[in-house]
């Protein structure tokens, strides 16, 4: 698999990076955003060397599909995905941006991540193992790993000191850094968003085990936006219906290959991080594909 079918990093000429990130890179274009979504890919918090391909595009895909879905919820930032509608000094770059890149409004994100979880794993199943309750939520005794959980809950995290690693934080902290009033708005917006993805999903034989919104206050106004990217493989525990066993982790249409894989060899999660062999990306990207067919048939 060469080089050339994975785009690591953009630079697009007479245009201001505003912020490079794990996997999107941000343009300033003045009265709103570019975001380009690159074939990056991260693991335990680092950016690997190594790409998968198409990466960006599923990504963007996913997302648009997601936010055109769920517009009657919240309003969102996406504004288009058609270079056509891209600002005339893009054009020049039209070939690097088709089909990875979202002009959106700007707005300035809330600080706190909104997680929602219908079913217990990773974190909250560690959490819950070691003291019956995720996020200061009692949850009933005796579930197993991957459980269906009653009710979705709503257990944001926060960036820790340094922001190296998210912190799990109680509704009241969240209320702390919000207010009452917009904390509870965006709990209630998560839970509804996620009730709305469960269920499509589920009809297209994919569990969204949890998930990760982003919200911010519009620029020039105080209207609350849904932002960043939306319900993708790598901000969300997505699982084949087909497959679901509770008692044991799932098989997952994310980055479990390349997670499984860096363990495998010993990494020891500081950077620089390995370079992934071509059977681990060739299997990464299909499983992220598959994701997009399930989801919107494309």
């Amino acid at each position: 698999m060469g080089e050339n079918d994975v785009l690591l990093e953009t630079n697009l000429p007479s245009v201001p990076l505003a912020k490079r990130g794990k996997v999107r890179d941000l343009y300033d274009l003045g009265e709103h955003l570019l975001m380009v979504a690159t074939d990056r890919i991260s693991a335990f918090d680092v950016v690997l060397p190594t790409g998968i391909p198409g990466k960006g595009k599923i990504l963007t895909q996913i997302s648009r599909y997601w936010f055109n879905m769920t517009r009657d919820i919240v309003p969102n930032h996406l504004l288009s995905t058609d270079i056509k509608d891209f600002p005339e000094v893009l054009q020049p770059s039209r070939e690097i941006l088709a089909g990875r890149s979202m002009l959106v409004k700007k707005a300035r994100p809330l600080p706190v991540e909104c997680i929602v979880r219908g079913y217990l794993s990773g974190s909250a199943w560690k959490e819950y193992r070691a003291g019956g309750s995720v996020c200061g939520i009692i949850l009933p005794p005796g579930l197993l790993e991957s459980a269906r959980l009653e009710e979705p809950i709503f257990t944001p995290s926060t960036k820790a000191e340094g922001g190296a690693h998210d912190e799990n934080i109680p509704f009241e902290r969240t209320v702390a850094l919000l207010g009452r009033n917009l904390a509870e708005q965006v709990k209630v917006l998560s839970l509804a968003l996620y009730r709305r993805a469960r269920e499509m999903a589920e009809r297209k034989g994919i569990i969204v085990a949890d998930t990760k919104f982003e919200f911010g206050i519009e620029e020039g106004t105080d209207r609350l936006l849904l932002i960043d990217e939306l319900l993708t493989p790598d901000s969300s525990r997505f699982w084949p219906k087909d497959d679901y066993e509770p008692g044991r982790p799932q098989q997952s249409f994310d980055k479990q290959f390349v997670r499984d894989y860096l363990e495998q060899v010993g990494w020891d999660k500081r950077p620089p991080a390995p370079p992934l062999p071509d059977e681990i990306v060739q299997k990464t990207a299909e499983r992220y594909a598959e994701a997009l067919a399930r989801l919107t048939g494309a």
